[in-house]
């Protein structure tokens, strides 16, 4: 799963870090940053979860590019 933030429409509300703190966290921005390497089979519930609160929908699921190893 990939996900990226939209950071023109979030609000910053912080619902996302709340529910899942460990792939949603503050930047010193102040901006959404995800950490996708966080994201597991385990808590792939609480990203989803984290997704469909988003009161903007600013959380979108994008393909994970492949790498090439050729």
């Amino acid at each position: 799963m990939g996900l990226r933030i939209d950071n023109n429409r979030c609000l910053r509300c912080g619902m996302c870090t709340g529910i899942e703190p460990d792939v949603f966290e503050f930047n010193d921005a102040g901006d959404i940053e995800i950490k996708e390497d966080k994201i597991t089979e385990e808590n792939k519930k609480l990203v989803e979860e984290a997704k469909n609160t988003c009161p903007v929908k600013a959380i979108e699921e994008v393909e994970e590019e492949k790498v090439d190893t050729e």
